[in-house]
């Protein structure tokens, strides 16, 4: 596995790369590698001729500053993984070589109501700060395909937003969400997890689970599956989690799956998505599920 920590160096090697004619898979990543992370690699790998992995822990991101410090970092066990995956280049850049002039954005991108819903609620800043170093690091690798796990199902969606609105030459390609044998969505946070809260934390996916059992039996029953509200199915879930005193939850929430916009009943013909933010034992998590 080779390494480049300047954008000038991995440059001029994916340049030499596409000169041959080689198409470039990427999955951008802050570290803290598990399964899921692994698993856009074997997926790129499958995909393209060569698969790149950029590991940055990026600053602007976080509006919570105890967050940023407190993010693992796994950097020696990182590699290992990666080198066990088959990643062909590791992209290892500092602060100073992502920000030369300084962490402020000078021209952020409009991305309207899709980073103002849900996490732009309960994260002011973060979408911006996300967005401006996916566009830097989009910019230094130039890949055929961009990796991103379904967890991170908004992000995602701002993501393919950018591509869009840069006209940038990547496709993204929205990978399915890894869990753990009892249902966790795997994340780097999940390591702050105290044996108590992580025991716990599998109630977040038990719940997603039962709101799409719910909507699958509404959807084929013969009453008509737009006289349910879907705000029913949002308290009852909000609910069921809240009744642990372990969580703090922030939202549960089903969205039209293409534009993260409220519905106001189920239909047969809408995609639907729910998304769950709670905290627990001083760690927040998100997950989701398509409906």
């Amino acid at each position: 596995m080779l390494i480049f920590k300047t954008i000038q160096d991995i440059q001029n090697q994916i340049f030499a790369l596409k000169k041959e004619g080689k198409k470039i898979g990427f999955a951008p990543t802050m570290g803290a590698l598990h399964e899921g992370h692994v698993s856009l690699i074997r997926q790129s790998r499958r995909e393209n001729d060569i698969t790149v992995c950029s590991i940055f822990v990026n600053p602007t991101q976080f509006n919570d500053p105890n967050d940023f410090e407190k993010y693992p970092s796994t950097l020696e066990s990182d590699m290992q993984k990666l080198i066990t995956a088959k990643c062909d280049i590791l992209f290892l850049p500092s602060v100073a070589e992502m920000y030369p002039t300084g962490l402020k954005n000078p021209k952020p991108l409009d991305f309207g109501f899709l980073a103002e819903t849900l996490e732009g609620e309960w994260r002011p800043g973060h979408f911006a700060g996300m967005a401006q170093i996916v566009e830097k690091l989009l910019r230094a690798v130039t890949p055929d395909r961009l990796y991103m796990g379904q967890k991170d199902y908004q992000q995602a969606m701002i993501c393919s937003d950018m591509i869009r609105q840069l006209k940038l030459k990547t496709r993204l390609v929205l990978c399915p969400v890894k869990r753990e044998k009892d249902g966790l969505a795997m994340s780097s946070r999940n390591v702050r997890l105290d044996k108590k809260s992580r025991a716990k934390a599998v109630e977040i996916s038990k719940v997603l689970r039962s709101v799409k059992a719910s909507i699958k039996r509404r959807r084929t029953t013969d009453d008509g599956p737009q006289k349910t509200p879907v705000i029913d199915y949002e308290k009852k879930a909000f609910d069921r989690l809240s009744s642990f005193s372990e969580f703090k939850v922030e939202y549960v929430a089903i969205r039209n799956a293409k534009t993260l916009k409220p519905v106001k009943n189920i239909s047969t013909t809408t995609p639907l998505v729910a998304l769950v933010a709670a905290w627990i034992g001083g760690v927040r998590l998100i997950d989701n599920m398509l409906l």
